[in-house]
């Protein structure tokens, strides 16, 4: 039987010292940084899928052993683990996994762990269910909550329900982290692709609140003389910090 230890050896054997400086440094890893404190094996992301296929059976003492942990590449690979458990999980470990993934956000706390991660467990576990757990998070002082919270909301979007991101896009406003800001701009973005009607209603209100960045990727889409104009009105944000 396949252990964490097995998986720990695998992901080690993958190790780049080279890569794991270039990831370092991309995931702000400094003093101060976002990321502080995270260390990197240098392993990309698919060789990490490939693995986590491998390990798909592991349960969860074995998968929380991987998130307590500062190695990146091992966080990843535990969650990535539970996406693809989810789908194939009646509806008793469903709510398990779910369950799981919020008692450990504390280890979510990168914005690919959060990106790549969310959408297939709160956003498919919630779509047909209560979704006032994503306003808590919402208004979670943890940064990767609150990103977890507007992500989340991308399988809403694909499902043409868009209450639930307006509405956290609300709370995340004045949000001052840029990191906030891209992933409240990408989500507003996506409603546009799906409804550009319910972007602009957004928009005519709310623009002159938004921080650049956020108003910027949520415009990304539109024509040059559309972007100009919602970028020539003065705005009343205050500068992100990053």
């Amino acid at each position: 039987m396949l252990t964490h230890a097995d998986l720990k050896s695998e992901l080690d054997a993958l190790a780049s010292p080279t890569k794991a400086i270039i990831l370092s440094r991309f995931f702000k890893t400094g003093k101060g940084e976002y990321g502080e404190g995270d260390r990197f094996l240098g392993i990309t992301v698919p060789e990490q899928r490939q693995l986590a296929k491998k390990f798909i059976s592991l349960g969860f003492d074995a998968i929380e052993e991987l998130l307590q942990t500062d190695i990146h590449e091992y966080r990843l690979t535990a969650l990535l683990i539970l996406t693809y458990q989810y789908p194939k999980a009646d509806t008793f470990k469903r709510e398990e996994i779910y369950a799981f993934y919020l008692k450990h956000t504390k280890w979510i706390n990168n914005w690919d762990l959060v990106d790549v991660t969310c959408r297939q467990i709160l956003g498919r576990h919630l779509l047909h269910q209560d979704r006032n757990i994503l306003q808590e998070l919402a208004r979670s002082p943890n940064l990767w909550e609150q990103r977890i919270a507007i992500v989340s909301t991308l399988e809403f979007i694909k499902h043409q329900q868009f209450t639930d991101t307006l509405a956290i896009a609300t709370v995340l406003l004045d949000h001052p982290h840029d990191l906030i800001h891209k992933a409240v701009g990408w989500m507003l973005r996506e409603v546009g692709k799906q409804d550009r009607q319910i972007l602009i209603g957004f928009l005519d209100v709310y623009c002159q609140q938004m921080p650049r960045t956020m108003l910027r990727y949520a415009i990304e889409h539109f024509d040059e003389p559309n972007r100009k104009a919602y970028l020539s009105k003065p705005t009343s944000s205050k500068p992100s910090r990053k």
